[in-house]
């Protein structure tokens, strides 16, 4: 059989920074309004509903309303994939260098599709998650959007990233059948097990950037869309699995640090993606030092119960998290340090057959 993939492939935003940060509540819709279909939490003023928006936002109208958003993001990816193919072309990029077998880029033009789709899903995910730490945290005085409007903006671009992760995904699995000189459905299961299968991929570093992908994968999509059925699982239980969407953010970043090509060696580009995590770190340290919900606000000390008293410990302790993780990214910025490989390595071939 022949792979063409042995080594590091970019991004899978979501497939969904390599600095984790406490849970927050970036996924679709942060902030639970009276348009929720759930009571105001300790007396919040609930956001008016514009005209014409149903009662509980849904599935179907939120896909609706999702296509320019997502008209957007195919755009911008294919200005990704014109980008990423160019300098494949004129073997200006580090992944020529990694796996100089890819300078052929006509015939891996699906591989650096998917490379850009994971990249725009990735920017994705970035907004998502920033949209999701303005909602639930202290908002700026002048807004292009209002609160409503910004909410299911959070919500479009949630359920975009899911897509862009999805056709990342499964351009990349495409690929290893398209190369793959076993019978088809060989061809199709060996690539089912490599691309979607924790484990299944034994290349390289894929050995455990894979998994960190498809674990972003696998929870991206149940976190997702369980905004739609929050009135069935009740607002608090929704809350507390909808903070553990900054996890997919997390997973996907490291996934891309780890495994992508484009930033397999320092430089600008990889600096940048540490760059871009400035803005989610002191918005989420912003965002728990004053949450929009009084009941998460941090008592000036430790109430009476063992319980109170436990957590009022775990809220300073992921105030104190989320300091160290932004000191640790300007830290990253200002020294250059991030991890990336200053030499390229002595062996790049793949356990995989080439020929």
């Amino acid at each position: 059989m022949t792979n063409p993939l042995p080594t590091p492939e970019p991004a899978a935003a979501a497939e969904t920074p390599g600095s984790a940060a406490p849970a927050t509540e970036p996924g679709p819709a942060s902030v639970t309004t009276a348009a929720d279909g759930a009571a105001p939490d300790d007396g919040q003023v609930p956001a008016p509903r514009q005209p014409g928006e149903p009662k509980r936002p849904t599935l179907r109208s939120d896909l609706r309303a999702s296509w320019p958003d997502g008209l957007v993001a195919l755009v911008i990816t294919a200005a990704i994939f014109v980008l990423l193919y160019i300098r494949i072309r004129n073997k200006t990029s580090s992944t020529v260098t990694v796996m100089p077998f890819m300078a052929d880029a006509g015939g891996f033009w699906m591989y650096f599709l998917s490379q850009a789709f994971g990249w725009s899903a990735l920017l994705w995910a970035w907004g998502t998650v920033i949209l999701g730490l303005m909602l639930s945290g202290p908002r700026p005085g002048r807004l292009p959007l209002s609160g409503p409007r910004l909410e299911r903006l959070h919500r479009t671009t949630s359920l975009n990233t899911i897509a862009l992760i999805v056709a990342h995904a499964l351009l990349f699995g495409a690929e290893l059948v398209r190369h793959d000189t076993a019978s088809w459905n060989s061809a199709v299961a060996t690539a089912f097990v490599e691309a979607l299968v924790p484990g299944g991929y034994d290349s390289g570093t894929g050995r455990i950037a894979m998994p960190i992908g498809q674990a972003a994968l696998y929870l991206a999509i149940p976190l997702g869309l369980l905004f739609y059925v929050r009135h069935r699982i009740g607002p608090k239980t929704w809350r507390v699995l909808h903070r553990c969407v900054i996890v997919v953010y997390v997973l996907s970043v490291w996934h891309t640090l780890l495994y992508g090509t484009n930033v397999w060696y320092d430089g600008w580009f990889r600096t940048s993606v540490w760059l871009l995590q400035l803005p989610i770190a002191a918005l989420l340290l912003l965002r728990l030092m004053r949450p929009a919900r009084r009941s998460e606000k941090l008592p000036a000390r430790p109430g009476p119960t063992a319980g109170a008293r436990t957590g009022w410990a775990l809220r300073v302790g992921g105030r104190l998290a989320a300091v160290a993780v932004l000191a640790a990214l300007i830290a990253v910025v200002a020294s250059g340090s991030d991890g990336g490989r200053s030499t390229p390595p002595e062996d790049t071939s793949s356990t995989h057959n080439h020929d």
